[in-house]
C-alpha cells in the first residue's frame, strides 16, 4: 500500500513545477509523434511490397521501362496472354500519373475495359458511394479509390481534373489493395484518347491473374519468353515485386525513416533524463526530509521511477494519439512511378509507440533514481 502512496506523492511533487513538466511532456510528444509517423511509413512499405502465399497477380510491363509514360505494349497482347497455360484473366491497363517521381500526392489514372471492370474489378471492390453502372454509363466516368477521394475531398458527381485528364466521379470504392484505394479508374478507350493514342492501340501494362499461386514464377517466365521476339518485349513480376521495384525511392525513404525513429527514442530518453535531473536538484532538501522520517532508498528510487514513467506516458499518449488522428484523417501516402504506398497507422501501432516511449522513459530515470536513493541525509541537507 505504501508503494501507491509514494507514487501519488511523486506525482504531487511533479505537479509543483508545472512549466518544467509541461515542456518535457511537449518535447516527448513531438518525439513520439515522429516515432509513430516513422512506424506508419515502415508498415506501409512492408504491406505494399511483402509477398504472401496467397498472391496470384502478375504485372506485365514493357521490358527495360520504368515510368508509365515510357511503357507501351500493344493491347492485342491480351489474346496471346489468355492462351498461356495458368493464366486466369488478363486486363489491359493504361496508366497516366500526375507525377512520376516520389511525391506525397500522386494521382494515378488507370484505364480498363468496361467488361474487365465488371468481371475483374467489381469482385475485389466495395462501392461506398455511387455505383459501377454510373461509372460505365458515361465515357468520362470514373471510379475513385477511398484514399484518393478522402485526400482530394471528392464526392460522387464532382468534376475532377489532374494531369490534363478531366473526369466525372461515378463512384467511390473501398478495396484491400493500396493501389486500388489510391487510383482513379476510367474506361480504357477514354484514357487512350486523352493520352493522344488510339482506341485499341497501346496500353501501359497487363494485370494478369494466375489460377495457381504456386506457379506464378513459371507463368511469368513463359509470358516473357512468348513476347521476347516481339516488337515490345515484356518484363513480368508478381504485383508486390513490381511495386517494390517501382518504389525503390520509397523503400529508401522508409529505411532512412528508421533512423528517425531511433532518434525519436533517443530524444525521449534525453528529455526524461533532463527533466528528472532538474527535478531532483530542485527537491534535494525534500528528499532528505523524506529520508529523515523513514523513507528507505528503495522508496526514494521508486518515486523517481514513477515520475519518469508519468512524464513518458503523458507525452507519448499525446504524441502517438496526435499521430494516429493525423494519419487517419489525412490518408497520407507516397507515390512513385504509378504505385502508391500508404502511411498505415493503427491502434496497435499507437500502443507500441507509447510502450516504447514508456520503457525508454523508465530507463532514463533509472540512474537518477539510484543516485537519489544512495544520497545520504547529510548530503541532501548540504545540497539544499
Amino acid at each position: 500500500m505504501i508503494w501507491w502512496r509514494v507514487a501519488l506523492l511523486s506525482l504531487q511533487m511533479l505537479a509543483r513545477n508545472r512549466l518544467r513538466g509541461a515542456l518535457a511532456v511537449l518535447g516527448i510528444a513531438v518525439a513520439t509523434f515522429l516515432l509513430s509517423a516513422e512506424r506508419a511509413v515502415h508498415a506501409g512499405v512492408r504491406d505494399a511490397t511483402s509477398a504472401s502465399a496467397g498472391d496470384t497477380r502478375l504485372i506485365v510491363y514493357r521490358a527495360n521501362r520504368f515510368c508509365p509514360f515510357t511503357s507501351r505494349i500493344p493491347e492485342r497482347y491480351v489474346d496471346d496472354l489468355m492462351k498461356i497455360p495458368g493464366v486466369k484473366s488478363a486486363v489491359p491497363m493504361q496508366i497516366i500519373v500526375s507525377n512520376c517521381r516520389a511525391s506525397l500526392d500522386v494521382v494515378v489514372f488507370r484505364g480498363v475495359r468496361a467488361a474487365d471492370a465488371k468481371t475483374v474489378l467489381a469482385p475485389r471492390m466495395e462501392v461506398l458511394e455511387g455505383s459501377f453502372d454510373a461509372f460505365l454509363s458515361r465515357g468520362d466516368g470514373a471510379l475513385v479509390g477511398s484514399a484518393l477521394a478522402s485526400r482530394r475531398n471528392l464526392r460522387v458527381g464532382d468534376r475532377f481534373t489532374s494531369a490534363g485528364i478531366s473526369v466525372t466521379i461515378g463512384g467511390i470504392v473501398e478495396s484491400d489493395g493500396p493501389q486500388d484505394r489510391n487510383a482513379c479508374y476510367v474506361q480504357l478507350p477514354f484514357l487512350q484518347s486523352a493520352a493522344g493514342g488510339i482506341q485499341g492501340g497501346e496500353v501501359t501494362q497487363f494485370e494478369v491473374e494466375v489460377s495457381d499461386a504456386s506457379k506464378m514464377t513459371e507463368v511469368a517466365r513463359e509470358i516473357d519468353a512468348h513476347f521476347a521476339a516481339d516488337r515490345a518485349p515484356t518484363s513480368t513480376r508478381p504485383e508486390k515485386a513490381f511495386v517494390a521495384r517501382a518504389a525503390d525511392d520509397l523503400v529508401a525513404i522508409a529505411e532512412f525513416a528508421g533512423w528517425l525513429g531511433i532518434g525519436a527514442l533517443v530524444a525521449v530518453f534525453a528529455l526524461v533524463a533532463n527533466a528528472i535531473v532538474l527535478s531532483l536538484d530542485a527537491r534535494t532538501r525534500d528528499i532528505a526530509i523524506l529520508q529523515s522520517v523513514g523513507f528507505q532508498g528503495g522508496l526514494i528510487a521508486w518515486s523517481v521511477v514513477v515520475e519518469s514513467l508519468a512524464l513518458a506516458l503523458a507525452g507519448s499518449l499525446v504524441g502517438a494519439g496526435a499521430a494516429y488522428a493525423a494519419l487517419s484523417i489525412g490518408q497520407f501516402g507516397l507515390g512513385a512511378e504509378g504505385v502508391n504506398v500508404e502511411f498505415q497507422s493503427s491502434l496497435a501501432m499507437t500502443a507500441l509507440s507509447v510502450g516504447a516511449a514508456c520503457i525508454v522513459g523508465v530507463l532514463a530515470g533509472f540512474v537518477p533514481a539510484l543516485s537519489a536513493a544512495r544520497r545520504s541525509i547529510v548530503e541532501g541537507m548540504k545540497g539544499a
